[in-house]
């Protein structure tokens, strides 16, 4: 049977080892709590939110998907002509009208997702829009048509569940500008698409 003794120190010792017994108690219910805790709740303040890209959009039952972005530089060679149709040597290499600009070739792709046909002149591609705000209109089919895919798809019958119709339009932008998007239109509607520019 345990005694105690006065004069050998153990009232002092069974007060220590009980003070370390209540500190390993304390720790250990404050770890447990500590893991128990909810993580915080990810920001969802608008703010600070960082816009993921969108690379495909949904009008009036209408997909459009975004497929190529080309950046031609400065001038659009014969050599780069992609129909057999024309005639190099009396086609021109086409030069930007401004030494601040470059030309970037626009492909989107267009299907239908409902149950009916989308008539001729139902869908199309409007302008670039730069981070900016400025926009850039599509370059008139005639000046650009030898480098434009033959025939022009743009704008076509889609039925339903086909693989997408693509569209192809040329652009002159600044050669300052980024954060490209393209404007997508159905009817009224319109909506933007990100652009990755090669």
């Amino acid at each position: 049977m345990f005694k105690f003794n006065r004069s050998s120190g153990q009232a002092s010792r069974l007060l220590l080892v009980l003070a370390v017994v209540i500190l390993v108690a304390v720790i250990i219910v404050y770890l447990v709590m500590r893991m128990a805790e909810k993580p915080p709740a990810p920001n969802s303040d608008p703010a600070t939110t960082i816009p993921q890209p969108v690379y495909k959009q949904t009008l009036n039952k209408i997909l459009f998907l975004y497929e190529s972005a080309i950046d031609r530089g400065n001038v659009l060679r014969v050599s780069q002509i992609a129909s057999g149709q024309y005639n190099s040597y009396y086609q021109k290499d086409f030069f930007v009208s401004n030494t601040g600009a470059k030309f970037i070739q626009v492909t989107i792709g267009a299907q239908n997702v409902g149950t009916e046909n989308i008539g001729q002149g139902g869908w199309g591609l409007v302008n670039i829009v730069d981070s900016e705000g400025r926009n850039f209109v599509p370059l008139d089919g005639y000046s650009v048509s030898a480098w434009l895919p033959n025939p022009d798809m743009c704008g076509t019958l889609l039925k339903p569940a086909f693989d997408p119709t693509p569209c192809t339009r040329i652009y002159e932008v600044s050669k300052v500008s980024s954060g490209f998007k393209i404007q997508v239109k159905t009817g009224e509607k319109m909506a933007l698409i990100d652009l990755i520019v090669k």
